[in-house]
């Protein structure tokens, strides 16, 4: 347990860094798009802010209710997706919306346009996307070069399972266009992909020491291309 909780501090860290200064100030109303078993949504509850999980796997949601139950906070699990996120949770009412990881598998456009929606003005938007770049260098090592390839210059997905990818500049043009602005970019999981993970679990003070690096270069813009993830925050234009 011990090791699978250091690998996972390793990777959102610098995620939860970001996040916690965006919120810092008073409880929010949070909603956590496609946030499953709550692995951010139970956190934020237990710092006092009002959270949401918009899911459509019921299991998932199950497993959230379990785990807020286990920690003592309280957790509102709907199911939906985006197609109905504002249906689901009403326009104008929330202060943050979490989007971690769905952009890739959903139509990008209309998800932005539904938490434009779901968002008061002024909101924030945490976002978290696979990053193309990076997507292509673990291909072409892995020898999946056809594939490396193909992602190279494509916006459209490679496979099901792992879904699109976009550069920055990518998703500054897409949240530009859906009515945000004030974003603050960071380099997720630089390095923690590339270190092998024996060497997290049993070298003392590896993991610690791998956070301070990812912390480092998280806000430098020559590491954005090498990094497994991209997080922006951005606002809604009022």
């Amino acid at each position: 347990m011990a090791s699978r909780e250091q690998r996972g501090s390793v990777r959102t860290a610098v995620v939860w860094d970001a996040l916690e200064s965006a919120l810092a100030g008073g409880p929010r109303e949070v909603v956590d798009l496609g946030g499953g078993t709550g692995g951010f949504a139970v956190r934020l509850a237990g710092s006092g802010h009002r959270v949401r999980v918009v899911d459509p796997s019921p299991d998932a949601l199950a497993s959230l209710a379990r785990r807020a139950q286990e920690v003592g906070v309280e957790v509102s699990g709907l199911q939906g997706d985006v197609t109905d996120l504002v249906d689901v949770v009403g326009a104008d009412s929330a202060d943050v919306v979490l989007c971690h990881g769905v952009l890739e598998v959903v139509d990008p456009a209309l998800a932005l346009d539904r938490i434009g929606q779901v968002l008061r003005p002024g909101g924030l938007l945490s976002l978290v996307v696979g990053q193309r770049h990076a997507a292509v260098i673990t291909r072409a090592m892995a020898g999946h070069f056809q594939q490396a390839r193909a992602l190279l210059d494509d916006r459209a997905p490679v496979d099901a399972r792992t879904g699109r990818r976009f550069t920055a500049e990518e998703i500054d043009e897409l949240l530009a266009a859906h009515g945000f602005g004030a974003a603050s970019v960071h380099a997720v999981r630089v390095f923690a992909d590339l270190v092998p993970a024996a060497l997290i679990d049993q070298e003392p003070g590896a993991a610690a020491a791998l956070v301070d690096l990812e912390r480092a270069v998280a806000r430098r813009p020559e590491y954005l291309p090498l990094a497994t993830q991209l997080h922006i925050v951005a606002q809604r234009t009022p």
